[in-house]
Parts: structure tokens; C-alpha cells; sequence
């Protein structure tokens, strides 16, 4: 097969989806008790600019081949990027062999056949494949990519730029009669500018867009906002050291509900490695936290229909009003622990609002505090949930923001920094998988 895009939709063509058909029947002809096979292809086509001018263009093709394979009461996961019918039978026979030499483990099974997904069969059902993606050329990006630069611009030092189009198609089939597929094409620029103040010092902002649909990418103000967040960066001060108030902007907001889904992770508990492992129906975090998972959100960036294994998604509450209602338990963790089965994971999680408004409006609700525009590493402890990051932003007094300040690191636990929640915003960003808005805390710790 070749890397052009089938012109009705995806990148599979039918013979390569009964290539992953027969690949089950030669795994159960060999041996196997049963099998999955997962067939993968993505195409990526990207244009990078630097300073106005075309810098790169790069072209990537990927196709892989990943075989679940059961057999004598043991299990192994092969993958190949070779997929033709010549050596299909070689590669699984191989595979079979290793599965054989590995010790016996009871927990690991194909997942309930009622559980998994049953109603992705054209891969197109979420609304996420643009058949634009089929009449792109290189002309075509080459413009996008020079038209969404702003160089040349006063007080910019350097601009790079970066606009890719990509279309990716996934076909999984089981012996058990599992067929599904997911077809989604991603259309996405952004853009880090850097800017000097009039003592010579630099500072960079970065701005991006995405969408599955061309026609809703929305690329030309990211130069122009780059830069606006750059320059806002211009002599940043100290300021006293202490407990604040704290709002978190929404393009970095998800930085703070990642360790908490991460710690909800069935994996993750049944490894004792999780300061979540026995919050399952227990209030753990305030009333007004409510985390839903739109997995299946019609036309969004991070929508499926099914996971890793085949199992359906759906659209759930996975925190309610403070309550852990959901962990994500695979099938074979599901064995190991005795957990309820469910997902391996959220799909597009969103942290339901508690007041219409976005950034400007938390700021005049706390008064005084921090803006918090940045992270700059640091960590959280998934056992204990305690977390030392580093931030940057802005001290804001009565609602306005009054000068940026310079790097500083907030300290405590999740739990509790959750539990000074004060509110949510209602200004997701339409691009980001993760629908986190604006949120602003109470009493976070400030430290050098």
C-alpha cells in the first residue's frame, strides 16, 4: 500500500482490513486461543516557518501491525510495520513461539464481548474525518503556514511557525466477533514568537490552534496573541512570598487535572501507586468539583468510541459534585484487582463550570492573587498527591493585573488545593482534548 488517502475516507482500504481478518485466522490456525489484531496508519504533513520564510517540510507515513495474542493460558503483544499477506504467517508463528516461553497468567483475557463497541463499524460515526484533508498539496500548506506569519513585526526577535495537516485510521478486530474503526483528521498550527524589551531582555509566548475540520481552525490571530503574551511578560518583579489567592489560566489549567486522572488509573492502584486508590464512592474533593468524560462528543479533538481494547465508551461523570464515581480499570486489571471493568482511560475530560465567564471574571471575583499563564516543570508525587511546580504570571490586585512576576513555585497536595476550589470558568478551549477553563483557588502557597 502506498501513503495516499483513499478518496471516500481514511487511509485502510478493504483489502488491508481483511489483511487483519485473516491475521486472526492464521493466529487461531497456529494455536492460539484467540487473538486481537490492531492495524494502524497515519499520514502527516507539516510546514514549518521561521521568521516569514519557509524553514522545513516534512512528510511522515506511518503502518503497523499489533497482534494481542492468547495461547496456552499466557499472553504476548507483537507489532510489526511489515504488513503484507508475504510473512503475515512467519510473524504470528514467531510470536506464538515467545508466547509459549512466558510464564502462565490467568488475568489476562480479550475483554467481554457485551462490553465492547458495537456501533463504530465506518470508523466516520463522531464526525471527525474531513475529506478536505484529501485536496491538500504542498502549495496549499506552503500558504497556510506564510499567511498565519506575522513577521515581520517590531520588537520581534525570531517567529516560528508550524501548521501540519494529518489524518490517522485504526481498524481492530477479535476472535470474538470485536470489529470497530476510527477515522479522524487533525488540522493544527502554532506559533513562538520571541520579543525584546528596551534593555535587551527576550521573552517568548506561544500560541496554537486545532481542529478535526479545516474550515474551523482558527490561525490568525495566533501570531498576534504569541506576541501579546510575550510582551506581557516585560519587567516582571518579585513579589512577597506567601499564601494567594491563585487563578489558573484555561490554556494551562489541565496541568493540575492530569496527576488527579492519573491517580483514578486502574494500573495505578493496583501498583499501590496512587493517592487515589481507595476514593472509589468517597467524597474526596468539594461539592462544586464535577469531572465528566465526553467521550463522545460529536466533531471534538479526543472523541472515540472505543478504547485500547474495543471496550465502548461513553459519555460519564467521573468525579460528581466531590464523589469518585469512575476509576480506569482495563480488563486485565479488572482481573488482578476485583475492580468493575470500564475504560482504560478519559477520552475528553471536562471540568463542569461554576460560573459563566472566563479569566478576567475569576480574577474580579478572588480580588488580589496570582495569575498563573505558565508551568515551568516540577512534579507531583503519584503516591502521596504532593506536587511542587513552578509557575509564572501575573500579581493582580482588585480584579486587574498589575505587573508579571518573576518565576516562583506553588507547593501542598492535590486534595487539598482541590478542595479550595472557588470556581470554574466556562471558557474551554474548543482545541484541547482536556476542557479545562479558567480556575481559581484559595489560599495556594507561594514559595522561591
Amino acid at each position: 500500500m502506498t501513503d495516499n488517502i483513499n478518496k471516500d475516507c481514511g487511509l485502510l482500504s478493504p483489502e488491508d482490513m481483511a489483511l487483519a481478518q485473516s491475521a486472526l485466522e492464521i493466529a487461531l490456525k497456529e494455536g492460539a486461543s484467540k487473538a486481537r489484531a490492531n492495524l494502524s496508519c497515519s499520514v502527516m504533513d507539516l510546514v514549518a516557518t521561521l521568521n516569514g520564510q519557509v524553514d522545513k517540510v516534512t512528510h511522515s507515513f506511518d503502518r503497523s501491525l499489533t497482534m494481542y495474542i492468547f495461547a496456552d493460558g499466557r499472553y504476548g503483544t507483537f507489532s510489526t510495520n511489515r504488513v503484507s499477506a508475504e510473512g503475515l504467517t512467519e510473524f504470528i508463528r514467531k510470536g506464538l513461539e515467545t508466547v509459549r516461553a512466558l510464564s502462565p497468567d490467568p488475568c489476562r483475557n480479550l475483554p467481554d464481548i457485551n462490553r465492547t463497541a458495537m456501533d463504530a463499524g465506518s470508523g466516520l460515526e463522531l464526525g471527525l474525518w474531513d475529506p478536505e484533508r484529501n485536496d491538500m498539496d504542498p502549495g496549499r500548506r506552503r500558504a497556510i503556514a506564510l499567511e498565519a506569519s506575522i513577521w515581520p513585526k517590531e520588537g520581534l526577535i525570531s517567529e516560528e511557525g508550524e501548521y501540519s495537516d494529518s489524518v490517522s485510521d485504526i481498524y481492530m478486530v477479535d476472535t470474538q466477533g470485536l470489529e470497530c474503526r476510527h477515522i479522524e483528521t487533525s488540522f493544527e498550527y502554532g506559533v513562538e514568537v520571541t520579543a525584546q524589551d528596551k534593555d535587551g531582555n527576550r521573552y517568548s509566548g506561544y500560541w496554537w490552534d486545532s481542529s478535526p475540520k479545516l474550515e474551523n481552525l482558527e490561525i490568525g490571530d495566533c501570531g498576534l496573541t504569541a506576541m501579546k503574551r510575550a510582551v506581557a511578560q516585560f519587567a516582571p518583579q518579585d513579589f512577597p512570598l506567601g499564601r494567594y489567592n491563585m487563578v489558573v489560566e484555561n490554556e494551562v489549567a489541565g496541568r493540575l487535572l492530569t496527576p488527579v486522572l492519573n491517580a483514578l488509573n486502574g494500573s495505578a492502584i493496583q501498583q499501590q501507586n496512587s493517592f487515589l486508590a481507595d476514593s472509589l464512592g468517597k467524597k474526596v474533593f468539594p461539592d462544586n468539583l464535577t469531572v465528566i468524560d465526553c467521550a463522545r462528543e460529536e466533531g471534538r479533538s479526543g472523541s472515540r468510541l472505543f478504547d485500547s481494547e474495543g471496550v465502548a465508551t461513553s459519555n460519564s461523570t467521573i468525579i460528581g459534585h466531590g464523589v469518585v464515581e469512575e476509576f480506569f480499570v482495563t480488563t486485565y486489571i479488572a482481573a488482578k484487582t476485583g475492580l468493575k471493568p470500564t475504560v482504560d482511560d478519559a477520552s475528553r475530560p471536562k471540568v463542569m463550570p461554576t460560573m459563566r465567564g472566563g479569566t478576567s471574571d475569576l480574577l474580579h471575583m478572588c480580588g488580589d492573587g496570582i495569575l498563573v499563564t505558565g508551568f515551568n516543570g516540577g512534579n507531583s508525587n503519584p503516591t502521596t498527591g504532593r506536587f511542587s511546580f513552578g509557575v509564572e504570571g501575573f500579581l493582580f490586585k482588585d480584579g486587574k493585573i498589575v505587573h508579571p512576576v518573576r518565576e516562583a513555585v506553588i507547593t501542598g497536595d492535590l486534595v487539598t488545593l482541590w478542595n479550595n476550589l472557588a470556581a470554574a470558568g466556562s471558557d474551554y478551549r474548543r482545541c484541547s482534548s482536556r476542557q479545562v477553563p479558567t480556575l481559581a483557588f484559595r489560599d495556594v502557597d507561594f514559595s522561591a
